[in-house]
């Protein structure tokens, strides 16, 4: 019976924790805005406490700050200096980690990391909200995997923060980015230099990736801070 109640908080705790991504990628709420829980729980129509947990993951990734006695806020967009030092620590991890996975390439991991790929190009063919969370969805699903076949926690949790603030969907959703259909075709670069075992090569294409995408945000970003 406790199993199940802990089931149950769970899965409310998951479906709060998307109908939040959603608030985010349409615009909902700005950098620096207050987010009330009891609020938040009057408008999902659920106890406070999935909504505290799924406050608290995004937390982890940097989407959201807490602070004593003022609560749960939206995360201030990243300036350009911040999204350089982000970048600048992808460039030291990524490499690392992608070297680790090339060692360890299974068919399995293969087949789950082409499927992200396809996802990917799925969705920069297609417009709107949805297509942008597809987008976002397969992206870190991509760069997770690749995280995770590394067999080093240590690394797989470095990731797991650093990839958290990379922040795509919030900096992106005002301008609706086309960094998807660049992102199919570099992740499906890696993808092949893996298929091969060629570590060397892997790493070379993920460092191109995180240098396209670091000048793809910096132009984002001051079309932003532009407006």
């Amino acid at each position: 019976m406790v199993a199940r109640r802990e089931s149950s908080r769970q899965t409310q705790a998951d479906r709060v924790y998307e109908l939040l991504v959603g608030k985010f990628m349409d615009g909902t709420w700005t950098a620096g805005e207050q987010l009330s829980i009891p609020m938040l729980s009057r408008i999902f129509d659920v106890s406070q406490t999935p909504i505290r947990e799924a406050l608290a993951r995004f937390e982890h990734t940097g989407l959201v700050r807490r602070e004593a006695l003022k609560g749960y806020s939206v995360a201030p967009l990243f300036s350009e200096q911040d999204l350089l030092k982000l970048m600048e620590a992808r460039l030291v991890l990524e490499p690392a980690i992608t070297t680790e996975a090339a060692w360890r390439v299974t068919p399995e991991f293969l087949e789950q990391l082409f499927g992200t790929i396809e996802r990917l190009t799925a969705a920069s063919e297609s417009e709107g909200i949805e297509a942008f969370h597809d987008y976002w969805s397969a992206d870190e699903d991509f760069h997770g995997l690749i995280a995770k076949q590394s067999a080093n926690p240590f690394l797989e949790d470095a990731y797991r923060s650093l990839g958290g603030q990379v922040q795509r969907f919030r900096l992106f959703a005002k301008l609706g980015s086309t960094d998807a259909s660049f992102a199919a075709k570099e992740h499906r670069a890696i993808y092949d230099a893996l298929e091969a075992r060629d570590a060397d090569a892997a790493v070379a294409r993920m460092r191109e990736h995180v240098l396209n995408a670091k000048s793809r945000a910096l132009s984002d970003r001051k079309s932003i801070a532009a407006v």
